[in-house]
């Protein structure tokens, strides 16, 4: 922002005398004035919901898929077993010498049993009881531990308790491991140190910007009290609404990024305005009624985009999608509220500082702020079509990878390669084939038993190009209900595996059910990553729709024009596809080194979402003083010229801190935070340094006068907003 430079007076222009302050002004002023009264009131709400939450969290998942044929197959399989029982963990073993040794088995059969005698357990099938559960060279074998809860409500310590007791037997040649939905969660590990190094960056930047330290404090403060006060309130909501075990990192993720991205807007116009010579009072009031409006219609957008995800109806989303929405909702309020309180208790101070700051700038000649800027615009400027084909290549050739994502969801060979779950795995892998860790379920349902077509379907199956056996038929309480277990050739997450599924449900069992009469449903993990990613692609369209539209309502509304909220639009489209093109040459393809593997198949919705509204924070924030420069002097060049000038650095700084905080996820150990931070850091980068600063200008000089066309019919219909103040 401009510091030195004075902007035209509305009274000098000949303007009308102002209005009535606005909501923002008053907010603003009643906050500074009562300044300790607001800083109170967010004391207690932030303690408050923490005492309301300290009762813990009960976050769970639900990724059921009503109408999906491995949701009927799993409802099948639910209503045809009298005995329900919870999930299973596999305790893997492998012995050089093979584990049918007396001494081995003696050995093993008394970790087993001391397993059987530990909280949660219900059973333990040795694998000496299987002659299947033991390798053909009779080097790995599995015992399995039947659970009496499931693997997401299984607590870590019973887990580790079992992993104990199973530890116990490796020596002298024999191994242990622990395998299952569980023990993963023992490699999943703990979160936090990320988060931490993301906000010490972020105040590097925030302090290299403004110079002092409590002055680049009030946008962390801000933005911690908001994410906060936020966690605790969806700590108790989990009681009552299904909400994901990942939804507190993604609200972090989003909220400190948002929050403090919105209080250094609004404090960047603070620091304008008083080096314009207000008092700090009335450099607060205008802040918040210029910058605090902006800030609000961006989270507007990005409320907008996130409520979007509720319309795909995918209930693993929903709750996330909501409790992330209230995040940049409350985020905006202590923005609006809590810093003018701090301006308030602090502005004198900075008034002093940043005064003498100022003087020693003019004091050593140095050129005046955003100057750079403007020159960086005016080059933009003189070739404005190169530098759009520029931005758009490079843009677009980071976006080409996306058209060949693969989605699906992450297993236990994409943990650690050190953790139990991750040994047990790759043990499986070798003593039973890739696809032993990734079995598809066929469920047979006859109306006179299902016996013989379950027992004619493992039959063909066994003879099925890409299934390495076929076991079963595995009956059910209800005899006309049956399971044939198939393991393909290839692991979960080979695109083989897949292409298994979509052969037997188009041929291999059509055809079955032709020749007996008898239902067949595909169910299992692999099925389930198919059948959701299916139903992700159905519904994006109708996603997609909500989400552009109304935003391009809202965008027409602010800056009264249909080409901008257009341009907008297919920017932001560019930057989604930026962010998904890294992932999936990072994730996908295992550049940098990275473990390869599927997509998360949820994630590219949740991106769209995230960082189409995040996108639009940095349209309005840089378009929105383009209008008004626009408004003052009826240049368009010298419009975009002085809007990047003033504007430039703060959207710098703004997105070098989002880039910092998502980025500081790549250090969690949860590969769909990674994959999560890493993408969102990329559009970030993207949009700021080649949307933003290049091809945004490079459009506005192009486009002219006409960027600000509305038709009159849309006049007449479209409410007026005054985006920014004078």
């Amino acid at each position: 922002m401009a510091l030195t430079e004075k902007p035209l007076d509305s009274r000098e222009a000949g303007a009308s005398p102002p209005a009535r302050p606005g909501v923002f002004a008053r907010t603003a002023r009643f906050a500074h004035r009562r300044r300790w009264l607001a800083l109170t009131l967010w004391v207690v709400v932030l303690v408050g919901v923490w005492g309301a939450a300290s009762g813990g969290d009960d976050y769970r998942e639900n990724y059921t898929l009503p109408g999906t044929e491995s949701q009927a197959a799993s409802d099948l399989l639910d209503r045809s077993s009298e005995t329900k029982t919870g999930d299973s963990l596999q305790v893997v073993l492998h012995d050089k010498d093979g584990l049918r040794e007396p001494a081995v088995q003696d050995r093993v059969d008394k970790m087993l049993a001391e397993v059987a005698k530990l909280p949660k357990v219900t059973q333990v099938r040795s694998l000496y009881e299987d002659k299947a559960a033991i390798s053909a060279d009779g080097r790995i074998g599995y015992a399995t531990v039947v659970l009496d809860v499931t693997s997401a409500n299984m607590p870590r310590g019973d887990t580790e308790r079992i992993l104990d007791a199973v530890k116990t037997v490796e020596g002298q040649g024999l191994q242990a491991e622990l395998g299952g939905g569980a023990a993963r969660k023992l490699a999943a590990g703990e979160g936090g140190m990320g988060e931490m190094i993301g906000l010490v960056f972020a105040l590097v930047i925030l302090v290299f910007m403004f110079g002092t330290l409590i002055a680049a404090g009030l946008p962390i403060i801000t933005a911690l009290f908001a994410v906060g006060s936020t966690l605790a309130v969806i700590v108790v909501a989990s009681h009552f609404v299904t909400i994901a075990d990942y939804t507190p990192y993604v609200m972090m993720l989003v909220g400190l990024g948002v929050g403090i991205d919105y209080a250094l807007l609004i404090f960047a116009r603070f620091r304008s305005e008083l080096a314009r010579g207000e008092s700090h009072e009335d450099a607060t009031v205008k802040a918040l009624d210029s910058a605090g409006r902006t800030a609000f219609f961006a989270g507007s957008t990005v409320i907008l985009a996130l409520l979007g995800l509720v319309a795909l109806g995918l209930g693993s989303l929903q709750g996330m999608a909501l409790s992330v929405a209230l995040t940049v909702l409350v985020t905006l309020l202590a923005s609006l509220t809590l810093l003018p309180a701090l301006l308030g208790i602090f502005g004198k101070r900075f008034a002093r500082q940043f005064a003498a700051r100022d003087a020693k700038r003019a004091a050593k000649r140095r050129p005046a702020a955003g100057t750079g800027w403007r020159a960086f615009a005016t080059r933009v400027q003189r070739k404005p079509l190169a530098v759009l084909i520029a931005g758009l290549v490079v843009t677009c050739a980071l976006a080409f990878p996306a058209l060949s994502l693969r989605l699906g969801f992450t297993d236990a060979g994409n943990d650690k390669p050190d953790s139990t779950s991750r040994q047990a795995y790759d043990l499986l892998s070798q003593g039973f084939g890739p696809g032993f860790n990734g079995p598809l379920y066929v469920v047979v349902e006859g109306e006179n038993g299902a016996g013989k077509p379950a027992a004619a379907i493992a039959k063909t199956l066994n003879g099925t190009k890409g299934v390495a056996a076929a076991t079963g038929p595995l009956p059910t309480d209800d005899a006309n209900v049956a399971t044939v277990m198939t393991f393909p050739t290839s692991s979960p997450q080979d695109e083989g595996t897949s292409d298994l599924v979509d052969r037997l449900r188009d041929d291999v069992l059509p055809r079955a059910a032709e020749e007996t009469g008898a239902r067949y449903l595909v169910g299992g993990a692999t099925a389930a990553s198919e059948d959701y990613s299916a139903k992700v692609a159905d519904r994006m369209p109708v996603f997609m729709a909500i989400v552009v539209g109304l935003s391009l309502v809202l965008l027409m509304v602010v800056f009264r024009s249909v080409l901008i909220p257009l341009k907008a639009a297919l920017l932001n489209l560019l930057s989604i596809g930026a962010a998904l093109g890294a992932i999936s040459l990072v994730f996908q393809h295992g550049m940098f080194g990275v473990e390869p593997g599927p997509i998360e198949a949820y994630l590219p919705v949740v991106i769209f979402a995230i960082v189409f509204g995040l996108s639009m924070d940095y349209e309005i924030f840089l378009v929105s003083r383009i209008q008004e420069e626009w408004q003052r002097a009826k240049d368009p060049t010298v419009a975009v010229r002085e809007g990047l000038g003033h504007t430039g650095s703060v959207i710098i700084a703004a997105g070098a801190i989002m880039v910092v905080v998502f980025g500081s996820f790549m250090l969690s150990p949860e590969r769909m935070l990674q994959q999560l931070g890493f993408g969102m850091a990329v559009a970030i980068f993207v949009d700021v340094l080649v949307i933003r600063c290049l091809i945004v200008p490079a459009v506005m000089q192009l486009l002219g006068k006409r960027a600000w066309w509305l038709p009159a019919p849309l006049a007449k219909v479209l409410p007026r907003v005054d985006l920014e103040k004078h």
